[in-house]
């Protein structure tokens, strides 16, 4: 911390709400019978569930970009890290990539962090006549799963950005939020079922439209939200939804 400035009365407060803490385990079984290990001071890290952990966490990994800022580029939201690179040269491609995992294990090994390799990906993001390149990642002698798609705050990226499996993924949820306000329209009223609507439909429905809304795909999820328009104004399967929507 004083690497950042902090010094003074704001670092002696964060060095006593560090130091000499301890922690245990408890563990319950089927019974709901509770063991528990013995107390343990704690060497590392910062109280699990507390106010201040996710700062000081962000503080503990904020040089993680400096570290390969030369060869990749990185970007950091709370505890997903996302690193690119980038390269239309395969050979200098993969040699960039391999520094570049040298570099991020040496920085866990130095900062007493272990990677998630369960939710560690590398994605290949392709055009459509482009091949997909063989390429096996390794950091710290383990292998990182090479994959078409993968999750990042809460979106499904693919290979060829044509969010595809997002919205197969929107289509199940928004499927079942339908049938949940079909039901609720015999049962409450039209106020109750607008405010479900936008809780639980449009709210899902809307989440990273800037991003997927432009693929042809997504003509799948306005089919759905029409449908349920129709449902909550009782309107006929034939009735046109621009006026409806202005019922909202």
């Amino acid at each position: 911390m004083k690497y950042y400035g902090i010094t003074g009365t704001a670092y002696k407060l964060m060095q006593s709400y560090l130091d000499n803490r301890y922690q245990r385990r408890v563990i319950k079984d089927k019974n709901l019978n509770k063991s528990s290990s013995s107390w343990e001071i704690t060497r590392h890290g910062a109280p699990q569930g507390s106010v201040l952990g996710p700062l000081l966490f962000l503080v503990y990994i904020n040089d993680l970009p400096i570290t390969i800022s030369k060869i990749a580029k990185s970007t950091i939201f709370a505890d997903d890290t996302s690193i690119i690179i980038t390269n239309d040269n395969k050979v200098d491609f993969s040699n960039t990539l391999h520094l570049t995992m040298i570099e991020i294990s040496s920085w866990f090994w130095s900062n007493l962090l272990t990677l998630n390799y369960d939710k560690t990906h590398f994605l290949q993001f392709l055009t459509k006549k482009q091949n997909e390149m063989q390429q096996k990642v390794v950091i710290s002698n383990s292998i990182i799963t090479n994959t078409n798609s993968t999750k990042l705050l809460g979106l499904t990226i693919d290979s060829t950005l044509s969010w595809k499996d997002h919205i197969t993924e929107l289509t199940l949820k928004l499927n079942k939020a339908c049938s949940v306000i079909r039901t609720l329209t015999f049962l409450r009223s039209p106020e109750i079922v607008r405010m479900v609507y936008f809780s639980c439909f449009h709210s899902i429905m809307s989440y990273g439209i800037i991003f997927w809304g432009n693929s042809h795909h997504s003509i799948n999820i306005f089919k759905i939200q029409k449908r349920i328009i129709r449902i909550m104004t009782n309107s006929n399967t034939r009735d046109t939804c621009c006026l409806l929507f202005n019922q909202l």
